[in-house]
């Protein structure tokens, strides 16, 4: 098991054991200036609850062909849903929501 696999499975393991309240954000951001690997930063910070990258839903909706505005994903990514989601915005730069959401609306179904 890779680190980053380690490290979501942690997360993984924990979040079931912590009331959805009390869960902070486990995400390490890169410094805004370092480029950032928002497919890895998704699968280990978001996909606990956002199955197969954001494309299928889970503890979480699905992600991919969200109906919800720009504006709405990114207050929810900085400030969370009380009991549902933890708030990201002490993790993530303005930036790196932009980022994050750029991700979120270019996820296309698995060719195959």
């Amino acid at each position: 098991m890779n680190g980053t696999a380690l490290q979501a499975a942690v997360f993984a393991a924990l979040a079931w054991t912590m009331p959805a309240a009390a869960q902070q954000p486990a995400a390490p951001s890169a410094p805004d200036n370092e480029p950032l690997n928002v497919g890895q930063l998704f699968a280990s910070t978001c996909g606990f609850c956002h199955s197969d990258g954001g494309r299928a839903a889970g503890r979480g909706p699905q992600l991919m062909d969200s109906p919800r505005d720009d504006e709405f994903l990114r207050n929810r990514i900085k400030n969370g849903k009380n009991g549902a989601m933890p708030a990201f915005g002490a993790s993530f730069s303005d930036a790196q929501v932009n980022e994050i959401i750029k991700y979120i609306r270019a996820l296309k179904p698995h060719q195959g």
